[in-house]
C-alpha cells in the first residue's frame, strides 16, 4: 500500500464554492450498522474494526489532506473492510477527498499506473474533465437530497503501453457510499421533470450549476476509486461496432480497426491478422475481396496462385471439412502433403494459426493470425481471442452480404433499368403491389413513370464500319476458298473427277464475285452454305470412298474450324479493334455517370450499336426531394459537349494499339422540349410516352446517317462534333459552352452551320459541325 497525496483537481471548482473535506464519519456510520446487521462470522471482524477507530484519541470530525497520513493504521482497515481480500499488487484501489480527484492513499497497482503509465486521468480535455466532476457531483447531490435516480456514464481512461506499443483501456469507478453532503442553507425547490427533460437533452448538468450553484452544499467523507482493466471489452466493442462500407477509404479505415482491436486484445503488436471471407455466386466459391487484414491468405489463396476452378475446388474442400492448424515454428513444420504451408514458410512466417469462422452454424471464412522474424506466441495468446470469434464470424458476414449487395447493384445498374436514380420509384411501387397482396386486394398494375424530362442524347459511331465489315468479310472467305482450292489441288492428283471439276469451277467464281468493292448479303449468306454444307458433305462422301484422302481433309478442317482459326482473322482483328473503343467508351461513360449522379440524379442508358449511343433524362419528377432548376440542365449539357471532346481523343490515342485501325464520330441530338417515360413491364425497359414524344424517338433512329443538303457529305466526320437541332433557340445553352471550350482548347476555333437532307417523314433538320483539337 502506498501513502502518497496526488492532486488533479482543477483549482476552479475551489473558487466557484466546492467545499470538501475528509471525514471517516460516514464510514463509521457503515460499519456500526454492519455489527448489527450482517448475518456471517464478518460482524466479528467488522466490530473489531470499530473498536480500533473508536480507541482512536481524538479522532476528528474533519482531517485536513495534509493531516491524513496521521492516521495511516485506521486507512488499512479501512481497506481491510472494503476489498474482498485481493492482493495489493494486482488491485487498483484507492482513496480520494470527496468528489475531488485528490487521492492520498492506495495500492501500489494503482499508483504505479497513475504514476508510472501516465493514464489520461489528468490529460482528459478541460471541457470533457469538468463534464465528468459535474456529473459525478450531481449524481450524488440528486440521490442523497432529491431521491432523484440519474444513471452515470461510464468514461474509458486510456494509456499506451510501452511493453506492447498498445493502447490499454480502463474505467474508474467512483463509490460514494461514505460521502455526506450537507445544505449549506435552505434547499431550493427543484422541477424534477424539467430536470428530467434537461438530461434526455444532454443539457442537465450544465443546467444544474444554475439551478444549484456548488457553493450551496458541503462534502464530507471519503471516496473509493477503484480502476478496472476494459481493455478486452472495449476492444470486442469496437470489433462489434465496425462499420464497413464499399467505399474504399471507409472500407480501409474499418479494416485498420479490426486489426487494431485484435491485437489490443492479444497484448502483442507483433501479431499479425488476416480475413478470408468465403464469398458465392450461384453456390459456388469465388474470388471475393483480396484484402481484411495483411493479405496473406489472399495471396497464398487468390487469383496469383489458383485458377478459379482451383480455388472453387479448394474452397469446397474447406468448407465440407473445416479445420484448424496451429504451429509455434511454421519454419520447422513438414511441408509434404500440405503444400499450401509452403507459401507461409517462404514468406517467412514463423508462428501461425488459421481456423474457420461461423456465422450461427454457417461457415464465413477463414482466419489467420501470424508472426514474422523471431516472434513466437502459444496457445496462450489463440486462447485470448476466444470472446472475439463470434464478432469475427459477424465481420466476415458482412463482407459476405457486402459483397453480394455489391452483385445485386452491378446486376440493377449493368443488365436492367432499376438504377439507382429511380429505384426509389420501384420500391413505392413494390410496396403497393405487396401492400394489395397482404391485404387480399385485386392485383393492379402500379404505373412507373416520369414527367417532364429533359433529354440528352449522344452517339458515337465507328466510322464506315459497315464498309470495315464486310471487307473483313471478303477477305476472310477469300482465305477460306484459297484453302479448300489448295486441298482440292492435293486430293485432284490422286482422285480428280468432273465433280472436283465442277468445285473448283464455283471456287473461281466465288472469288471473282469477292474481288468486287461490296459484297452483298445474299451472295454471303450463299458462299457461307456452298462452304458448310455442300462442300462439308462432298468432304464427308470422299473420306468414305477414299479413305486415304482423310488425312488431307482432316488437316483442311483443322485450318478452317475454331473462331480462331486463320478463315476469321480480318473479322477477329475487326471485332477486336471495335471492342476496344467501345469498352474505351462505355468504361469512360459508367465513370462520368458517377459524377453526373452527384451533380444531380439522372436516369442515363446506354445502348450498344457498332458503337455506343446513351439516353439521360434528367428533370424534378426523378428526384422530387431536390428542387430542380435549370442550371442543372446547363451543367449536363456542357458535360455533354465536354464529353464528345474527351471520348473523340480517348478513341483516337487507341489507333496505334488497334489491329485494324478505326475512327469514331460524334454526334448530338438537341431536343429542348420536356418528354415523360414509362416502364414497360412487358419488355423490362423505360420507353417515351404519347406521340409527340415517340417522334423524337424516331428521329434518333434516322439521323445517324444523315447528309448535307449542299454538297450530299455525311454530316458526321472524324474528329469533329456534329449537333443536330429544330430552332436556333435549341441551342442556347449550348453555343455560349462551345465558345469557352473553343477558348480553353477543347474544340477549335471555328463553326460550320448546315442544312440536312431531309429524312423520311423528318425535315426542316440544322446542324452546327465543329473540329475537336
Amino acid at each position: 500500500m502506498k501513502k502518497q497525496v496526488l492532486d488533479y483537481s482543477d483549482p476552479s471548482w475551489s473558487e466557484r464554492g466546492l467545499s470538501c473535506s475528509i471525514s471517516f464519519t460516514p464510514f463509521l456510520h457503515w460499519l456500526r450498522k454492519m455489527v448489527v446487521d450482517e448475518p456471517t462470522v464478518r460482524r466479528h471482524f467488522y466490530r473489531q474494526v470499530l473498536d480500533r477507530f473508536e480507541a482512536h484519541p481524538g479522532l476528528p470530525d474533519e482531517i485536513p489532506v495534509a493531516a491524513i497520513q496521521q492516521y495511516e493504521e485506521l486507512l488499512e482497515w479501512m481497506y481491510a473492510c472494503l476489498t474482498p481480500g485481493e492482493s495489493g499488487k494486482a488491485m487498483m484501489w484507492s482513496l480520494w477527498v470527496p468528489v475531488q480527484p485528490v487521492m492520498f492513499y492506495g495500492t501500489n497497482a494503482f499508483y504505479d499506473l497513475i504514476q508510472l503509465y501516465k493514464i489520461d486521468l489528468a490529460h482528459r480535455s478541460p471541457e470533457d474533465f469538468r463534464r465528468e466532476q459535474l456529473q459525478m457531483v450531481y449524481t450524488y447531490v440528486l440521490r442523497k437530497l432529491y431521491h432523484f435516480q440519474s444513471r452515470q456514464n461510464d468514461y474509458y481512461h486510456a494509456y499506451l503501453n510501452p511493453a506492447t506499443d498498445l493502447l490499454q483501456y480502463y474505467t474508474i469507478s467512483i463509490n460514494a457510499d461514505f460521502i455526506d453532503v450537507v445544505p449549506k442553507g435552505a434547499l431550493p425547490p427543484l422541477d424534477l421533470t424539467r430536470l428530467h427533460q434537461w438530461l434526455q437533452e444532454g443539457a442537465g448538468y450544465d443546467a444544474l450549476e444554475s439551478a444549484l450553484p456548488l457553493d450551496l452544499f458541503h462534502f464530507t467523507g471519503i471516496s473509493i476509486a477503484t480502476i478496472t482493466d476494459v481493455t478486452g471489452q472495449h476492444a470486442l466493442n469496437n470489433l462489434r461496432e465496425v462499420k464497413l462500407s464499399r467505399k474504399r477509404d471507409e472500407q480501409e479505415a474499418g479494416y485498420r480497426t479490426i486489426i487494431r482491436s485484435l491485437k489490443t486484445l492479444v497484448r502483442n503488436n507483433h501479431i499479425q491478422f488476416d480475413l478470408f471471407p468465403l464469398v458465392q455466386v450461384n453456390g459456388k466459391y469465388v474470388y471475393g475481396y483480396e484484402v481484411g487484414g495483411t493479405g496473406i491468405l489472399y495471396s497464398v489463396w487468390g487469383d496469383s496462385n489458383l485458377t478459379p476452378e482451383q480455388f472453387e475446388q479448394q474452397a469446397a474442400g474447406y468448407a465440407a471439412n473445416p479445420k484448424s492448424f496451429f504451429s509455434r515454428d511454421v519454419q520447422a513444420e513438414s511441408t509434404e502433403g500440405r503444400g499450401w504451408l509452403s507459401h507461409f514458410v517462404k514468406a517467412g512466417v514463423r508462428s501461425m494459426a488459421t481456423m474457420p469462422i461461423f456465422n450461427g452454424d454457417k461457415m464465413v471464412g477463414t482466419f489467420c493470425m501470424y508472426t514474422m522474424g523471431d516472434e513466437q506466441f502459444d496457445e496462450q495468446a489463440m486462447a485470448l481471442l476466444e470472446t472475439a470469434l463470434p464478432a469475427i464470424g459477424q465481420i466476415l458476414q458482412v463482407y459476405i452480404d457486402e459483397f453480394a449487395l455489391e452483385i445485386d447493384d452491378i446486376i440493377r445498374e449493368k443488365y436492367t433499368s432499376i438504377q439507382p436514380a429511380v429505384r426509389w420509384k420501384f420500391r413505392e411501387a413494390a410496396w403497393q403491389h405487396l401492400y394489395q397482396k397482404k391485404k387480399q386486394l385485386p392485383a393492379a398494375q402500379v404505373g412507373i413513370q416520369f414527367n417532364g424530362l429533359h433529354p440528352i442524347y449522344g452517339a458515337i459511331d465507328i466510322r464506315n464500319s459497315s464498309v470495315e465489315r464486310n471487307t473483313a468479310i471478303r477477305a476472310d472467305l477469300t482465305t477460306h476458298l484459297q484453302l479448300l482450292q489448295a486441298t482440292l489441288t492435293q486430293l485432284q492428283a490422286v482422285h480428280s473427277s468432273s465433280l472436283m471439276d465442277q468445285v473448283f469451277f464455283t471456287i473461281r467464281k466465288w472469288q471473282q464475285l469477292l474481288s468486287g468493292d461490296i459484297l452483298g448479303a445474299a451472295d454471303e449468306a450463299s458462299i457461307n452454305h456452298y462452304l458448310a454444307i455442300e462442300v462439308e458433305a462432298w468432304l464427308d462422301h470422299l473420306m468414305v470412298q477414299h479413305p486415304d484422302a482423310a488425312q488431307t481433309i482432316r488437316q483442311y478442317r483443322a485450318m478452317i474450324e475454331g473462331a480462331d482459326s486463320a478463315v476469321f482473322t480480318n473479322r477477329r482483328a475487326l471485332e477486336q479493334s471495335m471492342q476496344m473503343i467501345n469498352n474505351a467508351i462505355s468504361n469512360y461513360l459508367d465513370a462520368e455517370n458517377a459524377q453526373l449522379q452527384q451533380l444531380y440524379p439522372c436516369y442515363f442508358e446506354k445502348f450498344r450499336t457498332d458503337g455506343l449511343e446513351y439516353d439521360c433524362y434528367i428533370g424534378q419528377s426523378i428526384a422530387p426531394d431536390k428542387p430542380f432548376d435549370h442550371f442543372y440542365l446547363k451543367g449536363i449539357r456542357l458535360w455533354q459537349l465536354s464529353s464528345m471532346a474527351a471520348i473523340a481523343r480517348i478513341t483516337r490515342e487507341l489507333m496505334p494499339e488497334m489491329p485494324v485501325p478505326l475512327r469514331t464520330t460524334q454526334l448530338i441530338f438537341v431536343h429542348d422540349h420536356t418528354i415523360d417515360i414509362s416502364f414497360r413491364t412487358d419488355e423490362r425497359r423505360f420507353d417515351v410516352e404519347g406521340a409527340y414524344n415517340i417522334r423524337y424517338q424516331m428521329i434518333k433512329k434516322r439521323i445517324d446517317k444523315v447528309h448535307v443538303r449542299s454538297t450530299g457529305e455525311r454530316l458526321t466526320q472524324p474528329d469533329k462534333l456534329a449537333i443536330i437541332y429544330f430552332n436556333r433557340n435549341d441551342l442556347a445553352d449550348y453555343l455560349p459552352y462551345l465558345q469557352y471550350l473553343q477558348e480553353t482548347g477543347i474544340f477549335q476555333e471555328g463553326l460550320e452551320e448546315l442544312e440536312l437532307e431531309p429524312l423520311q417523314g423528318v425535315s426542316g433538320l440544322h446542324a452546327i459541325r465543329v473540329g475537336i483539337t
